[in-house]
């Protein structure tokens, strides 16, 4: 067994033995069937009645996991995934289709200028900041049914599930489906103020530029400026997401209470050689670009694979020019990205992988030019929402585990706004951004009730 594993099953003990000393006798009427609340009322006053009721809640499991089926119509593939790429038409009927949903639960519904479906409801204190839930609907090209999907429904289903049992916030609430997550954290990101102008003249997957794209949704590219928040402007987030990883199917625990988002960097490699006759230019005088970033590749992967610690590194978009097949590449342009919990370790890695390619120039007579195009700062989750989390976990009976995150996520963005939480659920096989990713559906209604109770328990404090 894990030692975080062991230990999560020692502090739900611990949790529900202090559980019992704190709430006493009144508490215990949880236990037994039948117990008039309103009688309880009377002796142990409306604040502590109210908290018995709110135990008892539950999420329309049945209802969300049909949102999810008709969720999935929009883009989908023959495969039974979808592609639903921001900006699309399959996203932006899918995104009113949301918004439904959101007006359904009671939520006052609006884009921002980043093209961020936003849906408020006051709470009964306006002078505290608002509780934020959310995540994305849009997927990668052929994706899954999952990745996002679960947060953003099981946010709408949280907000439902409040609504129709009459209970109230302290807080407001916001729940935000966020855009272009898949293309760069988009809407996220603006409101930081991290999204820069170069950036909007980048061509998606759905063919639109980022600003062509936030104005299809709703959005103002030239208002993004206006969508910034300041540090401190919410109380807390939570997002629910897929593990999309192997380690709690594997490991048969059913929520992972995440520990931290990695950072990622990206850059444009460009590789110059010279493009010339593939018969009559001799072996051993030949400026081959493409041998220079096969040799590149494999550094990378040597770099990122012999330093000690959990770093990743990978190449995962490959242009050469000019591409045909008796002329020798000239130029060749490669995408390199880098990810690990410290920003700190990945410029170290970025560091021994342009050592590597100095010596690759050196043998291979080729340039190489580095353009660095995003960054993704990497957040850890505030300690407070992870023992919140743990604590809705273990009053639920689910197990869980602490875990870092591989993927980035909205969160780390939001996490310079306020304290983040993050709920993970297993993924069948570790597989994500596929046709075939999926999650049990007990499993989604499981994370759904964690982000519940989790949420009530942040309003409560």
């Amino acid at each position: 067994m894990l030692p975080r594993l062991r230990d999560s099953y020692r502090r739900r003990d611990v949790n529900r033995r202090d559980f019992g000393r704190r709430a006493g006798a009144a508490l215990g009427v949880l236990a037994v069937a039948g117990t008039d609340v309103a009688m309880l009322g009377r002796h142990a006053g409306p604040a502590l009645t109210r908290r018995v009721q709110q135990a008892s809640l539950r999420v329309n499991g049945s209802r969300a996991l049909e949102w999810l089926r008709v969720l999935a119509e929009f883009g989908k593939t023959p495969e039974g995934g979808i592609s639903r790429v921001a900006f699309s038409e399959a996203d932006r009927t899918a995104r009113g289709y949301v918004a439904g949903l959101m007006r359904e639960a009671g939520l006052s519904v609006s884009v921002d200028f980043a093209g961020n479906l936003i849906g408020r409801k006051a709470g009964s204190d306006p002078t505290r900041a608002p509780l934020m839930m959310g995540s994305h609907i849009d997927s990668v090209p052929g994706g899954g049914n999952f990745d996002g999907q679960v947060g953003s429904i099981g946010a709408v289903e949280v907000a439902r599930t409040l609504a129709d049992n009459g209970v109230a916030l302290r807080h407001p609430l916001e729940v935000v489906i966020f855009t272009n997550e898949e293309g760069g954290k988009t809407g996220s990101r603006a409101l930081i103020g991290h999204v820069e102008d170069a950036e909007l003249d980048l061509v998606t997957a759905s063919g639109h530029t980022i600003a062509e794209g936030l104005r299809l949704v709703g959005g103002d590219p030239a208002r993004l400026a206006e969508v910034r928040r300041p540090e401190g402007s919410i109380a807390a987030y939570l997002e629910l997401h897929i593990e999309q990883g192997g380690l709690l199917e594997t490991q048969e625990v059913e929520i992972g209470v995440v520990e931290g988002i990695v950072g990622i960097k990206r850059w444009n490699v460009t590789i110059k050689g010279f493009a010339n006759h593939a018969g009559t230019t001799p072996m051993n005088v030949r400026s081959d670009a493409l041998v220079a970033a096969a040799r590149f590749i494999q550094a990378v992967n040597d770099v990122a694979s012999s330093m000690p610690g959990r770093q990743v590194a990978t190449v995962g978009r490959l242009d050469v020019q000019p591409g045909a097949p008796n002329v020798i590449p000239g130029t060749v342009t490669l995408s390199l990205e880098i990810r690990d919990l410290e920003m700190s370790k990945i410029d170290r890695v970025y560091e021994v992988i342009g050592a590597r390619a100095a010596e690759i120039v050196a043998s291979e007579e080729a340039r190489f030019t580095f353009e660095r195009f995003y960054v993704s700062t990497a957040a850890p989750t505030a300690q407070r929402l992870r023992r919140v989390i743990e604590a809705a976990a273990e009053r639920l009976g689910y197990t869980n585990v602490r875990m870092p995150s591989g993927a980035g996520h909205d969160a780390q963005s939001i996490a310079l706004l306020g304290p983040v939480g993050m709920i993970f659920i297993p993924s069948r096989g570790g597989i994500s951004h596929s046709p075939r990713e999926f999650t049990e559906p007990r499993h989604v209604v499981s994370g759904m009730n964690v982000l519940l109770h989790a949420l009530l328990d942040l309003d409560r404090s």
